[in-house]
């Protein structure tokens, strides 16, 4: 598989109704400005493998396309997440792609489940800094653990350590190689086709 979960388990912080699309594979990307409460003030990449974190509080069906709103309210059916934090998602970052511009951001419009609304507000957010798209080799844990809440994990911030034991057992890649690849060479064409 390639891929190694590292000894000091970090995660990133995602809707809960993103992680759910990641491992639908409806989409392989995710969008990042950075949380509010970021040490460097921006993202930054600062693994290149982590677990998926699904959070649930700022999530709005009006930010999501039309046909996804209905997916929104399955994953509230986790919440207030009585048995803990479910992690089910390993990700491994293909590419860190920085997106400057609202034109470039519009040819990558049909690769989400955002709005055009949505995403162009994280562009114009700290508008000094690039947004990033991350694409990501999506996993399936094999056994699914549940997290305890832990105040650490709280805030706005993309990324945080776990506190406890990682889970173990295995993964399965969520797309093939062939399929990943595939999609993956659709989202850099698009960019291309901008670029020229």
């Amino acid at each position: 598989m390639g891929i190694t979960i590292h000894r000091d388990p970090i995660v990133l912080k995602e809707w809960a109704v993103i992680i759910k699309a990641l491992l639908e594979g409806k989409q392989i990307v995710v969008m990042r400005k950075g949380g509010i409460r970021e040490e460097a003030k921006d993202f930054q990449l600062v693994s290149d493998s982590f677990y998926l974190f699904p959070t649930y509080e700022h999530q709005k069906e009006e930010l999501l396309k039309e046909q996804y709103r209905g997916e929104l309210a399955e994953t509230l059916t986790e919440w207030p997440l009585p048995e803990g934090v479910p992690l089910r998602a390993y990700a491994a970052v293909e590419e860190d792609i920085e997106i400057t511009d609202p034109e470039t951001l519009k040819k990558l419009e049909p690769f989400h489940i955002w709005t055009e609304r949505f995403a162009e507000e994280r562009l114009r957010w700290k508008k000094t800094k690039p947004l990033h798209l991350l694409l990501l080799r999506v996993y399936r844990l094999d056994e699914p653990k549940n997290m305890p809440l832990r105040d650490s994990y709280n805030g706005c911030k993309s990324w945080v350590r776990l506190e406890d034991e990682a889970p173990s057992g295995g993964m399965t890649p969520v797309l093939s190689a062939e399929q990943f690849q595939a999609e993956a060479s659709r989202i850099r064409e698009a960019l291309q086709r901008i670029q020229s």
